[in-house]
This record gives structure tokens, sequence and C-alpha cells, in this order.
């Protein structure tokens, strides 16, 4: 199933999305949730009745309506660095001094920077560097702790696409990289969940990413440093993961700062991140606005 939320007609709720149409399943079931994280804490009944509200529910054209984020505004957002073979083995050729560690190296984006899958990403004022990470994210499902890596599967909703969008200076700026990859616009996410259930294999999901109609990245998954069961297993030793909450798992090589020159994106260009069977996600890339 490929929940979307949707605005259309001045209102924001959730949807299924069914080949070119969505199900505005409130107009069935008008019990339903409203929005992902309070669908995802209501629990696999509130889920049963999402689907089955979608097999009786009105259809609107895809393309008549605008996709938001799936999860607006989760409580956690974080991501995950150094965590494909092929990127590590870049940074490793270029002699970068980015610390290269046995751990998985976690980071905060901020909520704040989700966006949608289609909302133009902001080059910042005080920067130039801006570049793009194309990223296969996993949405929590449950409250959990103390996760075993065989188990985490019983945790996650679902899947989506993130571009974890990068201000390479600021990233720099200090160890934690929150304030380089927490700028506004920087976390667009979408388009939509797809449910555990139907992504057979999440450990062997193809990744490719546009700038304008260059192919800069083209990576898979099967290429992780770390399983999905191994990144959950690492952060619910530390902390309680909660329904809605982002986790995006890192990627490939290709990345603008990995080019001898860089190539950083500018104002006028459109970056697609596209990951098979999960859909794909383009953002025009916008000056910053001055208010």
């Amino acid at each position: 199933m490929k929940i979307a939320t949707f605005t259309e007609g001045g209102r924001t709720r959730l949807g299924v999305v069914q080949r070119e149409e969505i199900a505005d399943v409130s107009v069935a079931d008008a019990r339903l949730p409203q929005d992902m994280v309070t669908l995802l804490e209501a629990g696999t009944e509130a889920q049963d009745a999402l689907a089955a509200a979608a097999e009786r529910a009105p259809r609107l054209a895809l393309k008549s309506v605008r996709l938001e984020a799936p999860v607006m505004r989760p409580r956690k957002f974080l991501g995950l660095g150094l965590s494909f073979k092929s990127h590590v083995e870049e940074i490793r050729a270029r002699g970068v001094p980015i610390p290269l560690t046995a751990n998985q190296v976690w980071f905060n984006k901020q909520v704040t920077s989700i966006s949608g899958p289609y909302d133009p990403i902001h080059l910042p004022r005080v920067s130039s560097q801006l570049d793009y990470e194309g990223e296969v994210a996993f949405v929590i499902g449950k409250k959990c702790r103390h996760v075993p890596a065989d188990k985490a599967s019983d945790v996650i909703a679902g899947f989506l696409i993130c571009n974890d969008v990068s201000v390479r200076d600021w990233q720099l700026r200090s160890p934690t990289s929150t304030l380089g990859k927490s700028f506004d616009t920087h976390g667009p996410i979408g388009p939509w969940l797809t449910t555990a259930d139907d992504v057979e294999n999440p450990h062997d999901l193809r990744i490719r990413t546009w700038v304008d109609d260059e192919l800069r990245q083209d990576g898979s998954t099967s290429d992780f440093v770390y399983s999905i069961g191994e990144m959950i297993a690492e952060l619910t030793t530390v902390f309680t993961l909660e329904p809605g909450d982002v986790l995006t798992t890192g990627c490939p090589a290709g990345v603008g700062a990995m080019f001898d020159p860089p190539r950083f994106m500018k104002a006028g260009q459109k970056v697609r991140v596209e990951v098979d069977g999960l859909g794909a996600i383009e953002n025009p890339v916008i000056d910053e606005p001055t208010n």
C-alpha cells in the first residue's frame, strides 16, 4: 500500500495511491486519522481500516492534488553517514579529511528541514556548496527500545525516498554535521510511504540521482555497510524510537563534493531521486527567498 499525505480543496489529509489516482479515504471513513503520525500511533487496526476505506473511496487524479511530505512533522529525523561502501571509497580516494570509523555515524536533521517531494530546495544565501544525496529512508511504525537486529522488521512501517540535501562547508563546521544537514527545505521526502509489506527486499533497491538530465548517482542498498536491522539495533540501544520517526540510510557514490572540481547544485537546476519500487521525488533549486 502507498499512503500519501496530500492537499486538495484547501484541506490536507491521507490518501492511498493507486496507479495515477489517489483514494480519498477520509470521504469513505471520516473516523480515520488525517496525518501519518496519528495513523501509525493508532496501530494496525487503523491501517487496516484505511486499506478497507481505500476500496470504496472516491478517486482523485494524482496530478490534480498536491503531494506533501508523507510524514510532515516527525519527532525525529535522523541520517546515517558513511553507510555505503562506494561512498566511503570515493571519500578515501579524494583524501577528504572526514574521520572514518568502524561505528555507525548518525546525525540529526532538524524536522523543520522536511519538505514535500516536489517542493523547491533553497540555495542558501550563506553558501554555494549545496549538494544532493539520494537515499532510501524508513519510517518507524511502533514505539520501541532495545530491538534486536533480527526483529527490526517488526517496527518498520514502510519506506520512502529522501534527498539528504547538504551544505558542505556548514556540515564541516562541527563534528555533528547537524547545521549543514538542517537548512530549511533540505529534507525533501516522499512521494508517499510504501508500506513494508510491499517492499520485497529493502537491501536490494536501486537508487539513482539526476541533476537536470545528468545521472550522478547509481547504486543499490545491496552496498550498505550496515543492515537496516543493525541500524535499528544501534539506535534503540540508546533511545526510544517512536511512530513516524524518519531514518534515512545514506547514499551511494557520486555526490557533487567528490567531483574534481566539485559540482554543487545551482539555482535553476532540478534534482531527481528515483528508487525502484518506491517512486521518485524531483525538486527545483531556487535562491533562498529574502523573507
